[in-house]
């Protein structure tokens, strides 16, 4: 049986959402009268950051319970819980807004008692395969290195092969029939591969040396990329987002669950920790150079590096200047503890407690954002998408 600490520690990244309310269109030239919109669609593969409500079926599937279900959650934005780990909207949903689309519907659809799923035909304007905690790499890589029991839950059976295979197997063929008509739709749409490595490092730390994650699991995660976006391009996709991996020393679940015993160890400015940081950075660097590969074979494809680390940097780094407190660090919605995170006492739970102004934290949750935090990275990423 997993330890319950490392099993709290793998669904503190997981999210959760079942609405698919149509997001009200900005002020956008893509968007604008008599103007041709640039994409038609969003299809996202991926784990809690861009997961918009698949892990209610998931979670039901393992009988695991789920507190993004209950309030507080959705509570900014929505008004009620969403199933997004986050008090509002995702990275996801800030650009769907940007570029005039529907904010994108979980394709697993809602969990057991609610509404059911959309038709088949409403993920025409996209869909969402992204299932909070899903892994790059599947789970037998894990379990073969004696990282997880085998009877474990977890990771997940919905890594990034799964989620190109319900793609494949089950939405492409629902949407388009020929080859000309599945390239034309795709062609027109947006794709979004991950975040994918989070999940990945949070069940390889402290089982691995940081520098067998270093050159083991790093290369692996970033080769099951760089195979799915050649994938998803066979299938007719004609521009790829690949967002890199956020400031893992800064992360309030690994700060508290992986503690460096030499103060040495801590950036003296930030409180983040200088390895696990630097394993972000690693990974980042090998993944921006296998998309460089990626771009030179398919020159007609737009595949697009965005940049997680920097903004969530610049959040940490300079909380005050982007309209943040400046205990950063400790996440607004949790127990009792370092961090005001509490690995026995959730957010959601009756015991947790929530900040009065959640638009002034970074972390919402654990490692999830606060919707303020999400508007600021999507800021920087649309520039290069829209």
């Amino acid at each position: 049986m997993m330890p319950m600490r490392s099993l709290q520690c793998a669904t503190v990244v997981l999210v959760l959402l079942w609405p698919w309310e149509p997001a009200p269109a900005l002020a956008a030239s893509s968007s604008a009268p008599g103007a041709r919109r640039r994409y038609d669609s969003i299809f996202s593969l991926g784990d809690s950051f861009t997961d918009t409500g698949n892990n209610p079926a998931v979670f039901a599937w393992y009988s695991i319970p789920d507190p993004v279900t209950r309030p507080p959650y959705g509570t900014t934005f929505f008004g009620r819980p969403t199933g997004r780990n986050c008090d509002g909207r995702l990275i996801i949903d800030f650009i769907a807004e940007a570029l005039g689309l529907p904010y994108v519907p979980p394709y697993l659809g809602p969990p057991f008692g609610s509404p059911p799923p959309p038709p088949a035909s409403s993920f025409r304007r996209g869909a969402s395969l992204a299932v909070g905690g899903a892994t790059a790499l599947d789970a037998g890589f894990f379990r073969s290195r004696g990282l997880l029991p085998a009877p474990s839950k977890f990771p997940l059976n919905a890594s990034l092969s799964v989620q190109l295979e319900w793609f494949e197997s089950r939405l492409k063929p629902s949407l388009c029939r020929t080859t000309q008509e599945c390239e034309e739709l795709f062609g027109r749409s947006l794709f979004f591969v991950g975040e994918f490595g989070v999940n990945d490092y949070l069940f390889s730390f402290g089982k691995m040396s940081l520098q067998d994650i270093r050159s083991v699991v790093v290369p692996s995660i970033v080769e099951t990329i760089r195979q799915a976006i050649e994938r998803l391009i066979k299938h007719g996709a004609k521009a790829l987002v690949v967002p890199g991996v956020i400031p893992l020393g800064c992360s309030p679940p690994v700060l508290f669950l992986f503690p460096e015993a030499d103060p040495a160890g801590y950036d003296a400015r930030t409180g983040c920790m200088l390895k696990h940081n630097e394993v972000g950075r690693h990974h980042n660097a090998a993944l921006q150079e296998s998309l460089k590969d990626l771009r030179a074979k398919h020159p007609g494809v737009s595949i697009i590096y965005a940049d997680f680390f920097g903004p969530v940097m610049d959040m940490v780094q300079s909380p005050r200047k982007l309209g943040f407190r400046e205990d950063v660090l400790s996440v607004c919605c949790g127990g009792h503890g370092r961090y005001n995170y509490n690995v026995s006492v959730p957010c959601g739970d009756a015991n947790a407690t929530t900040c009065s102004r959640p638009s002034a934290s970074i972390y919402w949750d654990g490692v999830h954002f606060t919707e303020a935090a999400n508007r600021h990275i999507s800021s920087t990423w649309l520039s290069s998408i829209s």
